[in-house]
């Protein structure tokens, strides 16, 4: 994650400029999204940030300073936005709005407010996001104007985890390209749009080009014992991670064998973790990787979550157990979706 950039030096209270609700609290045995998670005031923040893949990052080591939107600061988005961010197929989107809400490293209220003094009544933050924010005083108040002019009161302060630090705000504060009037428009266009295709599935379905290829001879073949090639048949937007007939070559010997028999449930789970519920072709997934600072965090179509980097100029995928699969082709395209061939099966956690 990119390093948070105050403009000059950080700095002497901003509980004397909180009316009310300043809080200097400190829980250091847990993490930010612990306490997030024990405070019903924040149950909203908590469902968008396990739905953005984001928990696993927020429960890291850190530091983080989080300005966190209350309950009723979603609630005063547009009608149907939260419900339609936390869909899977609007993970990036609802990433760059919940990380614009995060800077690196921990920076409490003092701090806040000395760097406010420091440059003359206010301060550029960067967020971890890579966009800017303006944390400012008035009438007494610290406030948050965020890129597209919106103001953020902050209402407590000094919520002190053991991976950085939270400061409650009463307002989602948004980037500059985030248009959520446009979003939800575009939301409708697109759900017509796809209505609109259903009958009109052109070209081979990643089903038919995973059946096509000698290379995934053995995907296929899990594909039918999950009873899976229906869906990887049907309209969709994917992207399969796909392991070659050598990368399952790799696992213990009879694992295969035992899961397509035996354990086809944890077949369909394995599966699913080798698939992301929205369309990513290799530029897009290395972009968004790079803007990630080398770390993306994707959420698989069986709800857990993987991380895509790029080591060595390779991209590469690293799953609930710490291990790593290699992208070694790309950008197969078929008429629901993309196929990136990989020389590793991943595993959930």
């Amino acid at each position: 994650m990119k390093s948070l950039r105050f403009s000059l030096l950080v700095l002497a209270s901003l509980l004397f400029f909180v009316p009310g609700r300043a809080i200097a609290q400190t829980m250091s045995d847990k993490t930010i999204v612990e306490i997030a998670a024990g405070n019903d005031d924040f149950s909203t923040l908590v469902t968008a940030v396990k739905a953005a893949g984001l928990a696993g990052t927020l429960s890291g080591e850190g530091p983080f300073t989080v300005f966190a939107p209350t309950n009723a600061a979603f609630a005063a988005l547009p009608d149907g936005l939260v419900a339609e961010l936390v869909k899977p197929e609007n993970k990036a989107t609802l990433q760059k709005i919940l990380t614009y809400h995060v800077v690196s490293g921990q920076l409490k209220a003092a701090d806040v407010v000395k760097g406010i003094k420091a440059n003359n009544g206010k301060l550029m933050a960067t967020t971890v996001a890579g966009s800017d924010f303006t944390v400012m005083t008035d009438m007494g108040k610290v406030m948050i104007k965020d890129g597209k002019g919106g103001v953020a009161n902050v209402t407590a302060t000094d919520i002190v985890g053991s991976n950085g630090v939270i400061h409650v705000i009463d307002k989602v504060i948004l980037p500059a390209d985030v248009n959520p009037a446009a979003l939800l428009k575009g939301m409708v266009m697109e759900t017509k749009q796809m209505s609109n295709n259903r009958a009109v599935n052109v070209g081979p379905s990643i089903a038919d080009v995973a059946s096509g290829n000698d290379n995934f001879k053995t995907l296929t073949a899990a594909l039918g014992a999950a009873g899976l090639v229906e869906t990887f048949d049907e309209i969709g937007e994917y992207t399969v991670f796909a392991p070659t007939d050598d990368a399952f070559g790799k696992l213990p010997e009879g694992t295969v064998n035992s899961l397509v028999t035996d354990q086809k449930e944890a077949l369909k789970g394995i599966l699913a973790y080798h698939v992301v519920p929205v369309v990513l072709d290799a530029a897009t997934l290395t972009k968004a990787i790079k803007k990630n600072n080398n770390y993306y965090v994707l959420q698989t179509l069986g709800g857990q979550t993987i991380v895509a980097t790029i080591n060595g100029g390779n991209v590469q995928l690293i799953d609930g157990n710490g291990n790593r699969s290699t992208v070694i082709m790309t950008d197969v395209k078929a008429s629901n979706g993309v196929i990136h061939a990989i020389d590793t099966v991943v595993m959930p956690k």
